[in-house]
């Protein structure tokens, strides 16, 4: 009876964010934020606190540090460079895979070349991808759908 509810709840809920998809943006932005301030906090008090010959990675702890700090603060202040961020993350993966699968091409790796042909649809497929989901409405609106397809499958499964 409780997975019905949720499962619900999740339909409801997902039919929501699809219709106003940057309110399923916001909270995962504002979380991922926080998380994110939190441990530029805990690398920056670490870099400072740390008494011992390794300077460097002091000095490694500190700019990690801020770079959290700030990429925290820009999450939570503008969900927008979440949604950049994931995008680019998609993007850059890719990227790879193309790179990946012209490799595999030219070296037969597996002695199979379809490998790398598949390797680089999947990449201009990430690319595509990745460039759509920098819009904080279609990464929210698949947020919703993620949501939804999920209630359903919960819905039907216990059936």
């Amino acid at each position: 009876m409780e997975t019905k509810g949720n499962a619900w709840l999740f339909i409801i809920l997902g039919l929501f964010i699809i219709i106003f998809p940057l309110l399923g943006l916001i909270p995962l932005s504002v979380v991922t934020g926080v998380i994110v301030l939190l441990l530029g906090i805990g690398l920056l008090i670490d870099g400072l606190r740390e008494t011992g010959e390794y300077a460097s990675v002091r000095i490694l702890e500190l700019i990690l540090g801020i770079i959290a700090f700030i990429l925290g603060l820009g999450f939570i202040i503008n969900p927008g460079l979440f949604s950049w961020l994931v995008g680019f993350i998609v993007w850059m993966v890719g990227i790879f895979l193309i790179i990946a699968g012209i490799i595999g091409i030219f070296t037969k790796a597996g002695n199979n070349r379809w490998n790398g042909v598949v390797a680089i649809v999947m990449g201009l497929i990430y690319i595509i991808v990745g460039n759509f989901i920098s819009d904080p409405r279609v990464l929210g609106a698949l947020i919703g759908l993620w949501l939804l397809i999920t209630g359903i499958l919960m819905l039907f499964q216990n059936e």
